[in-house]
């Protein structure tokens, strides 16, 4: 990996290939670049793949900051701008994926092409949230019971991975650790889930200014269809329920949605590699 000084921190990174087209891989919470492992060697052969740490996570610097959702995006935009990418392919799950459409609304004219999964396509009801996620998220965003969940417990790393991805080994699970061996260095796992602009049926989002940002990049996926957008989906549903991809079919311009596969978990690039380089490799092709 390679580090880079970005504002007042560091981020870490993997940079591997070269080619017309550069591809830019975010992960999510709990887990770090490390979870590309099995997709970058698939996509180097085809293009420039970066994938970086996020901020506070992986092998990236952990600065006083409070790990908000505008953080995020300013660390990765000062990222890619060191970097010097101009028009890249973001790919992304979970916050990645996020992290990605908004990227992209921010810089119109710039995203060559967008793939994601297992991600927040708009704000949520908690009827919307999967329901097996639901106590738990609740939990974490209660002021002193996520603290002890999250940062006491561990409860991304000890609990929540093999929660949906079971096939992981040790030895996997063990790299995702090692970022966070005290309640301190775990902030950041606990302000994610703060994060999701969630309401009650008729109620208000909070965050309102996530929910915000997240209505930028809704509007931003409606009215650029010449920006080709994939949705990939798996079983069982998470984030992508049945209902979510039928509103991204009737609400998303240049959208194409495909299967990755049977029991592909919420961390999918754990679970299927292969079928995510591919439908990469598939965009790539498309827009050369």
């Amino acid at each position: 990996m390679t580090t880079i000084a970005i504002l007042d921190s560091h981020m870490s990174y993997v940079d591997a290939g070269e080619g017309s087209a550069t591809v830019v891989l975010l992960h999510g919470n709990p887990t770090s670049s490390h979870i590309w492992r099995n997709v970058v060697p698939r996509l180097s052969g085809a293009a420039r793949v970066i994938a970086p740490d996020l901020i506070g996570m992986g092998a990236s610097g952990k600065p006083d900051i409070a790990y908000d959702y505008a953080d995020h995006a300013a660390y990765l935009e000062a990222f890619l701008d060191a970097l010097g990418v101009e028009s890249p392919v973001l790919v992304g799950y979970d916050w990645g994926g996020s992290l990605a459409l908004d990227w992209a609304a921010r810089h119109p004219g710039r995203a060559r092409g967008v793939v994601v999964m297992e991600t927040f396509l708009r704000p949520m009801t908690w009827d919307e949230f999967p329901a097996g996620a639901v106590e738990f998220f609740r939990t974490l965003r209660t002021p002193g019971a996520g603290e002890q969940m999250a940062l006491e417990e561990n409860w991304f790393i000890e609990n929540a991975v093999r929660a949906t991805n079971g096939g992981i080994t040790d030895e996997d699970l063990a790299v995702y650790r090692k970022p966070y061996p005290d309640p301190a260095s775990r902030r950041p796992l606990l302000a994610w889930p703060r994060q999701i602009p969630l309401a009650e049926a008729g109620g208000t989002f909070e965050p309102a200014a996530v929910a915000e940002r997240f209505d930028a990049y809704v509007d931003w996926m409606a009215r650029t269809p010449e920006v080709p957008k994939v949705l990939l989906t798996a079983s069982p549903y998470s984030l992508g329920s049945p209902a979510m991809i039928d509103w991204a079919k009737a609400h998303v311009a240049g959208l194409e949605v495909a299967s990755i596969g049977e029991d592909v978990g919420h961390h999918a690039p754990e679970d299927a590699p292969g079928a995510i380089a591919e439908a990469v490799l598939g965009l790539l092709d498309r827009l050369a």
